[in-house]
């Protein structure tokens, strides 16, 4: 049986002293959460973050990492470095990696490459723009991303990987796919591991839906069957909005 993941991408927020309540206000609330929760915050807070959650159930993630190792690459920072300081997960192919920093699904399997074979897990994000979906190509979309960004990552690798599909037009704008639609593509995405992988792989891999999940509609859409937890935006930044996310109540 799928374990709930539930994730908190804080992205370009926060600062110190409200990333250190914040997390300290989570490892107090979700000591006994059976489900698996992971926070990832900016670069700058990371180190921070690592000393109070070190040794705790929430699992520390990064946002994006380079597909280089270490060396002259100004402005990176790598998949060891982040190891270093205690991240277990890195967060790739976001949307607004894709789409406002041009990466491509070449270079988010690199970067897919990178982090597994430094130890470190992935949450992969896939999803279609709003021209996308109107056409009817949302499945076609998320199918091509998936093939990209698994090309090379063995069957064993896989276990080390975590799907979030986000809808992109459903990010950050308060719209989001109606729990019938986030279904649709789930249980596509899935069906596309199965025929990259088998049916065993298939049934195991954890699917998030990132779309604007609330507070409001989060019941409703874990309670479909191939949506196993939520990559969360805005509600993660707020103990009040995550919390109950996390804890599935």
């Amino acid at each position: 049986m799928r374990r709930t993941y539930v994730a908190g991408n804080w992205k370009m927020n926060m600062d110190r002293e409200s990333a250190v309540n914040l997390v300290k206000e989570l490892v107090e609330n979700l000591k006994d959460c059976p489900n698996k929760i992971m926070i990832a915050p900016p670069f700058v807070y990371l180190d921070a973050v690592a000393k109070i959650t070190n040794g705790t159930n929430i699992i520390l993630g990064a946002q994006n990492c380079a597909a280089t190792e270490n060396g002259a690459h100004t402005g990176e920072v790598s998949a060891v470095m982040l190891k270093d300081i205690g991240v277990q997960t890195v967060i790739l192919g976001h949307s607004e990696r894709r789409y406002e920093f041009g990466e491509c699904d070449e270079l988010i399997n690199m970067k897919v490459h990178r982090c597994l074979s430094t130890g470190l897990d992935v949450v992969l994000c896939i999803g279609e723009l709003l021209a996308q979906r109107e056409v009817g190509r949302a499945e076609k979309v998320c199918e091509r991303q998936l093939n990209s960004a698994l090309q090379g990552v063995s069957r064993e690798q896989l276990e080390h990987i975590t799907i979030a599909y986000e809808p992109v037009w459903a990010i950050g704008t308060g719209k989001t796919a109606t729990p019938d639609d986030a279904q649709q593509i789930h249980s596509y995405a899935r069906k596309v591991i199965e025929k990259m992988y088998d049916s065993e792989c298939a049934g195991k891999i954890i699917i998030q839906y990132g779309g604007s999940m609330n507070v409001k509609n989060y019941r409703e859409l874990l309670s479909q069957n191939d949506i196993d937890g939520g990559l969360i935006g805005g509600a993660s930044l707020k103990a009040e909005t995550f919390i109950p996310i996390c804890n599935g109540l």
